[in-house]
């Protein structure tokens, strides 16, 4: 028995799940999920198979672009087609959204690149905030996806602010501690733009994220955009190793997760290799 690496990119609303990771006893994205692979693949109810994504969102948080990865026997993807006359992975895509909630679709199925690793096989993540400053620009509609902020932003001074958060960097004073866990990161992009509706959106591209980075971010600008902070603030809180109390992370429905860089196949493997000696080495 052969076993293969599947990759599967999907897609969630994040506003009825207590974020990505299983816990017992609480609806997760990874739990629904795994728990449909189970009945796909037919496992026994003390089998499991074990989904590793690219990127870990919290309660609230929303995915557009999630990337996971689970190893499956591959006779077993064959029997998991039935009578489908579809090639098995797409089969398997079929009967996933057939059984999976609403509010989780996978967009497809495929066998990945020798050496693939979702997680730290990934060069970048790409987030987005979307806030409605504005009452004019508030759609209820989009409640669950766009935060709603009674004070106007001036996004020019967010973006100056946000200026001095790209590069290599300790984001200790915006990441919820994790013993054991490196908080340097590196912030590729970091910008604000109005779309078309007026919404103010942040577009944050880094190499990775740690626990509840991009929320903080997103606090301390809006601070800065609002007028509560001077434009330094954001520079002044990099210089913290550990979070402070006066950075307010924003709400996790303004949140998405857009999609995630990776290299071409034939350099996944040595990438994987290369993540996880420098967290290794970060970590100790």
């Amino acid at each position: 028995m052969t076993a293969v690496r599947i990759r599967i990119d999907l897609a969630y609303d994040g506003t009825d799940f207590h974020g990505w990771a299983s816990q017992p006893g609480l609806r997760t994205v990874q739990g629904e999920l795994q728990d449909a692979l189970a009945t796909a693949f037919r496992l026994a109810p003390d089998e499991r198979l074990w989904v590793t994504c690219a990127g870990r969102t919290d309660a609230g948080v929303h995915a557009r672009g999630q990337v996971v990865h689970v190893d499956v026997a591959d006779d077993a993807i064959a029997a998991s087609a039935g009578r489908s006359h579809l090639p098995p992975l797409d089969a398997l895509v079929r009967r996933l959204n057939g059984m999976l909630p609403l509010d989780v679709q996978i967009h497809r199925a495929t066998e990945a690149a020798p050496g693939f690793d979702a997680r730290f096989s990934a060069l970048w993540r790409r987030y987005a905030y979307r806030i409605a400053d504005t009452p004019a620009v508030y759609d209820p509609l989009r409640r669950h996806h766009v935060l709603y902020w009674p004070r106007p932003l001036d996004l020019s001074l967010m973006n100056v602010a946000a200026a001095d958060l790209i590069g290599l960097h300790d984001f200790g004073g915006f990441c919820k501690a994790r013993e054991g866990a490196t908080t340097i990161r590196t912030i590729r992009t970091l910008v604000w733009e109005r779309d078309e509706s007026g919404v103010a959106v942040a577009r944050v591209v880094a190499d990775a994220f740690c626990h509840g980075m991009v929320r903080a971010l997103v606090g301390c600008l809006v601070a800065v955009g609002e007028g509560r902070k001077d434009i330094g603030w954001a520079k002044e809180v990099l210089g913290h190793t550990v979070r402070t109390s006066a950075v307010h992370a924003a709400s996790p429905r303004g949140l998405t997760l857009e999609e995630v860089g990776y290299p071409p196949d034939d350099q996944m493997e040595a990438r994987a290799v290369q993540t996880r000696a420098k967290r290794e080495a970060a970590d100790d």
